[in-house]
């Protein structure tokens, strides 16, 4: 019995967290940013579990639980053997609404074998500090070399079933084929199975497991909170940033049509649009770099609620984007632009604050909170 709890008090390095706030304004609120924790590798997916400890991981390879007090663990044991390097690494992590009773989590990773790496998604059963019962519900076929865009972004539909970001892996080329996985959302249920209503399902000329094509790099993704419906965003090359609403079987026009340019700034594609494909439903020019994303519900920031919060890379800062009804963006808020930090994941947390993950090699999970006093 000694030896077990001395375990479980052992399982969690305590790094006090520093006292560390800053205020900033924005159009609605003076708002305090806590660091909650610091310390972290490269940090990339948040998820909460119903006790108010968070999983985190970190891109090098590593799953950490965080108490609400800023507590962080040793390293979960019993991943995968992750295929770090580039873009690629331990990527974003969900937790299954049945936590309580099933212990389940989804996770994804880049994974390698002999044509390279690729994204791949596992659920397992989280028992105390150990992962148990893997099983993987998605691999991206064919696997490739190069470290770029591994997407990876998880979300799960009102439905049950489960809708998984992949980017094209820099083969920009093969986002319009339906015979491999590139630049594509994915949809399977949670035990790995196709849906027998996926828009390709029952065809032998496609991956019966795509929804929507045509993608460039989706690393934000969330489901609407009255409606239902997935929306993604995704980097564009030297601008073209794009917010989508993925709809099954619809081509969003990566690398056909662009608002952005190559890196050279030659043309993409035939331009901006072309019959068959999609228009995004916003997008940047110059690029932002976005990353992460959630709607607002919570009533802390209450003049908030019904917006998308997204983080920027390039830019180091959070976007508030103003929506009409469901579907028409009416303008967005640039802030803190004076912390300086690459954010890499938006969430909102049951407290209805909102939490950030920074990318770096001393990356943070900082809340924020509306100043009240």
């Amino acid at each position: 019995m000694r030896t077990a709890i001395l375990t479980v008090l052992l399982a969690f390095v305590i790094f006090a967290p520093p006292v560390d706030a800053t205020e900033v304004s924005t159009e609605h609120y003076r708002v305090r940013v806590v660091t909650v924790a610091d310390g972290l590798a490269h940090p990339w997916g948040l998820a909460w579990l119903p006790d108010g400890r968070m999983l985190v991981t970190e891109r090098p390879g590593r799953l950490r639980l965080v108490t609400p007090e800023g507590e962080v663990s040793e390293p979960v044991a019993g991943l995968p053997s992750v295929a770090a390097g580039g873009q690629g690494g331990l990527l974003d992590v969900l937790v299954d609404p049945g936590f309580a009773d099933s212990g389940i989590i989804y996770f994804t990773y880049s994974e390698r074998d002999h044509d390279g790496r690729g994204t791949t998604v596992v659920r397992a059963v989280l028992d105390g500090m150990t992962l148990r019962d893997p099983v993987v519900l998605f691999r991206q076929i064919p696997k490739s070399g190069g470290g770029r865009h591994f997407g990876s972004r998880l979300a799960l539909a009102p439905d049950g079933t489960l809708f998984i970001t992949i980017g094209d892996r820099g083969q920009a080329e093969l986002a319009q084929s339906l015979t491999v996985n590139r630049g594509q959302v994915i949809r399977v249920t949670t035990d790995g199975r196709v849906p027998d209503d996926n828009p390709f399902a029952g065809r032998a000329d496609t991956r019966p497991e795509i929804w929507s094509y045509g993608h460039r790099n989706p690393q934000g993704a969330a489901v609407h909170p009255e409606t239902g419906q997935l929306w993604i965003h995704e980097h564009g090359a030297r601008g073209g940033d794009e917010i989508n609403l993925p709809l099954p079987g619809r081509n969003y026009g990566w690398p056909e049509i662009s608002y952005g340019t190559h890196y050279d700034w030659s043309k993409i594609g035939v331009g901006h649009a072309r019959e068959g494909m999609e228009q995004p439903l916003h997008y940047w020019d110059p690029s932002i770099a976005p990353s992460g994303m959630t709607f607002v519900t919570g009533t802390p920031f209450g003049k908030w609620r019904g917006n998308l919060l997204i983080g920027a890379l390039k830019d180091r800062m959070l976007v508030r984007v103003t929506l009409d009804g469901d579907h028409r963006v009416t303008g967005e808020e640039h802030m803190l632009e004076e912390l300086g930090e690459r954010v890499r994941d938006v969430r909102q947390g049951a407290d209805g604050h909102i939490y950030l993950l920074t990318d770096s090699r001393n990356g943070r999970i900082l809340r924020l909170e509306p100043v009240t006093d």
